[in-house]
């Protein structure tokens, strides 16, 4: 029979080996300033749009590790509104995309406030507006009562499942959490990078709530790191690393919950090892974004003096954040909210002033690209 570590005499007193993770940990604290740092040089503007990108990015991810899919410009909206950037036409958000933008913008903008049950329950409203998780009714802003069994983490077919995990039994979450609050709260002697991981590991093996226990682990996550930074900006996104990683993610945290047999040691350093590591990875990401964000100022720099309208402007700053698939006229006509005939009009004034290229014909529609 398995056992868990929130099972052991010793829960939760976490150990982990210092030595073995001190030369990873400082690699990464130095990549992480030397980020901060070359952001910090790009000026206002610049910082506001790669801030924007990265904090999309991780709302974006996070969901897609539970296997939802927001829709980006949605979200981006929802950020720019609330944050207050210029990125031209908003596009109207739902409720569900603004709530978890919401929790995600409480929880970095806010990094300095503590972290209570309170504002838990708040994040978790903010993620089920409808009381609902898909189609199955769930207690939202609450911690969960297993009333209908066990929490477990489980895969595979009706009758053949398998069960990865199984969470403390519900009468056990008030003192629980209780005791995971007052030490995020507490000034520790531990490097915050380390207390972010600590802190995800610790908030997901508890699960205290009917669901997106994945998605507010992550939060508390970006929450850590910000508190690490002293910056409510964020540069890169940790979530967006981990949804690349997701099975070694999923396969690490099940082998750190499982309890070795016959110990009762809770000696975590490996997943901390996995941590920094997948930490240290995303900051490739975050040079990736930077590449982007400069390549977009540079365009707009170098067409200064062209005279555009906003629905080209929109439509080319959808090209330069990555549309994805081909930009054809009857694309532009519902991107831009347009007949066609002032589509083609918008994309042959581009393609005049070689702002736009035809691509090789394909197929019945012609498609067109950034020159």
């Amino acid at each position: 029979m398995t056992t868990y570590i929130h099972e052991l005499k010793t829960w939760p007193k976490f150990r982990w080996d210092q030595e073995r993770l001190a030369s990873q940990l400082a690699a990464v604290r130095h990549r992480q300033g030397r980020l901060i740092g070359r952001m910090e040089a790009l000026g206002f503007k610049l910082r506001a749009e790669a801030a924007l990108e990265s904090l999309a990015e991780e709302v974006i991810k996070s969901g897609e590790i539970e296997g939802e899919i927001l829709d980006k410009e949605q979200v981006r909206s929802s950020i720019a509104r609330r944050l207050g950037v210029d990125i031209g036409a908003l596009t109207h958000a739902d409720r569900h995309v603004e709530g978890v933008v919401a929790m995600m913008l409480d929880a970095t903008q806010q990094f300095a406030d503590p972290l209570t049950a309170e504002r838990l329950f708040g994040w978790h409203a903010s993620l089920f507006p409808t009381g609902r998780s898909g189609m199955t009714k769930i207690i939202v802003g609450a911690w969960r009562d297993d009333k209908t069994g066990p929490m477990q983490v489980v895969s595979g077919a009706v009758g053949h499942e398998r069960v990865h995990y199984e969470a403390p039994a519900a009468h056990r979450l008030p003192r629980e959490m209780t005791v995971f609050l007052d030490w995020f709260n507490k000034d520790e002697p531990i490097d915050l990078v380390l207390k972010a991981g600590v802190a995800h590991l610790w908030f997901v093996t508890t699960h205290p709530f009917d669901d997106g226990n994945g998605r507010m682990a992550r939060a508390i996550t970006d929450l850590t790191l910000a508190r690490s930074e002293q910056s409510a900006q964020r540069f890169y996104s940790m979530s967006a690393q981990i949804r690349v990683e997701r099975k070694a993610y999923y396969d690490m945290l099940e082998a750190t919950q499982q309890g070795k047999p016959g110990s009762d040691d809770l000696d975590i350093t490996p997943w901390l090892a996995w941590f920094l590591g997948c930490l240290d990875r995303a900051f490739d990401g975050a040079e990736t974004l930077l590449v982007g964000v400069l390549k977009k100022a540079r365009f707009w720099e170098d067409h200064s003096d062209q005279s555009l309208h906003d629905r080209q402007r929109l439509v080319i700053n959808l090209l330069l954040d990555g549309l994805e698939g081909k930009l054809t006229s009857s694309r532009w006509a519902k991107l831009a909210q347009c007949s066609q005939d002032t589509a083609l009009r918008d994309i042959d004034d581009l393609v005049t002033r070689h702002i736009l290229v035809k691509d090789p014909a394909r197929g019945r529609s012609t498609s067109y690209t950034l020159s």
